[in-house]
């Protein structure tokens, strides 16, 4: 929300992810830019060019968009990447909204 509350809405999706990696750095968390994510197939690593825009403590991953409404696209994007990644909890946020707090999505993988 600080973020938000300093930027706004209407920039870039890479600017908020920067300046949200900061913040969370700045706590004493440890935080992974843009992290690959391998595909698992048949027991072979692919690198298909997957990346979470941020994984907190190799627990929590975080994807940020900036668009005018977010969409079951973008909900299946994080639930995948869960699935993937193996964490069990996500969070999808929107920043091209008026109030950020409106388009927060928390997400839980059930496994």
């Amino acid at each position: 929300m600080k973020v938000h509350k300093e930027l706004g809405p209407g920039l870039l999706e890479s600017t908020y992810e920067a300046c949200l990696l900061f913040e969370l750095q700045s706590t004493g968390l440890k935080v992974e830019q843009q992290k690959v994510l391998p595909v698992i197939y048949k027991d072979v690593k692919l690198d298909c060019g997957y990346r979470l825009d941020l994984l907190v403590e190799n627990k929590v991953v975080i994807e940020i968009k900036s668009v005018e409404s977010l969409n079951e696209v973008h909900m299946a994007q994080i639930i995948t990447y869960l699935k993937l990644s193996g964490c069990r909890l996500g969070f999808l946020i929107n920043f091209n909204v008026v109030l950020i707090k409106q388009d927060i999505r928390r997400v839980v993988n059930n496994l």
